[in-house]
């Protein structure tokens, strides 16, 4: 088999999904899958028909694309190294844990000559995807994205968790410099937090208003976006847009988009396959990705936290 020669890192519970996208690809050649767990390592490798190893070290030569799929705290220290070799990386989002770390890795990336991409995934849901030109000029934006409590992704608080998620959203969505930000969060089954919301003035006078926690019953991925003549409401769990325009008459038009099943992991591994082969841009580079963690953290410095 040729094609680009690629690796994951971290078979957790994403990566092992990031390795079955690559072992589907005609254009990839996937050359082993990388963890700590050297039995997890390998009984992913032999699901998607590969070698597993305890450590990128012991990966074949010639790797040219990496998947980093570690623990966030990890990011930086298992991406840097590759980068600096020219291997491209897509790595999980966030970027990393800190801003001091994301900016080693996008310098990284500079010296090194090589792709980065980061795994922001909402980015590639259709639903998202079937608004371009839609979105002009929103005036007030409100989302919310809760799930049940999941042990895995509890290394960050929920900030970096979920809410980053729909920061990464906006911000695309807002092209506007932030003015200021107020936000307040609780943590309730773990010592960070798990609860949160954050109020976000930009400079446009758009303001976003957005919640995330992990701890709640049911689950909703929802962005609502208000424009002066329309009103758009996207789910992202079930890929469907609701658009209510206002016409020359002043009658309010509805239309409802339900997307075809697709596959955002899938879809977001080809983008980063195209990158690295040259054939299309990088959708969500370290400078976006730089961008939603600095929001995150001025949201995270800026929170009010209730005593228990």
């Amino acid at each position: 088999m040729s094609g680009i020669r690629a690796a994951v890192i971290g078979v957790g519970y994403l990566g092992r999904f990031h390795a079955q996208k690559y072992a589907a690809m005609d254009d990839v050649e996937l050359l082993g899958v990388v963890d700590a767990d050297l039995d997890r390592a390998r009984a992913v490798a032999e699901e998607v028909g590969t070698k597993g190893f305890a450590s990128v070290a012991e990966l074949p030569p010639g790797l040219q694309a990496a998947s980093v799929a570690v623990p966030t705290t990890a990011h930086a220290a298992v991406s840097i190294p590759l980068l600096r070799e020219g291997i491209a990386v897509l790595v999980e989002k966030p970027i990393s844990a800190s801003l001091d770390e994301a900016r080693a890795i996008i310098e990284a990336a500079r010296l090194g000559n090589a792709t980065l991409q980061v795994g922001h995934l909402e980015r590639f849901n259709p639903a998202l995807a079937s608004l371009t030109g839609e979105i002009g000029n929103p005036v007030f934006i409100e989302g919310h994205r809760i799930s049940p409590f999941r042990p895995r992704g509890t290394d960050v608080d929920v900030v970096l968790d979920l809410m980053i998620h729909d920061i990464d959203i906006i911000l695309s969505l807002v092209p506007s410099p932030v003015s200021s930000i107020e936000a307040v969060g609780v943590p309730v089954l773990t010592d960070t937090v798990d609860i949160a919301n954050a109020r976000i003035r930009f400079q446009s006078g758009c303001i976003a208003n957005i919640t995330a926690s992990r701890v709640s019953a049911d689950t909703m991925r929802k962005i609502r976006i208000f424009q002066s003549n329309s009103y758009i409401s996207i789910d992202f769990a079930k890929a469907s847009v609701d658009i209510y325009r206002l016409d020359e008459n002043r009658q309010i038009g509805h239309n409802r988009l339900v997307m075809s099943e697709s596959d955002a992991l899938a879809a977001e591994i080809r983008s980063f396959v195209d990158a690295v082969k040259g054939v299309s841009p990088v959708k969500v580079d370290g400078e976006a990705a730089f961008s939603a963690l600095q929001v995150a953290y001025t949201i995270k410095e800026s929170m009010i936290i209730p005593k228990r």
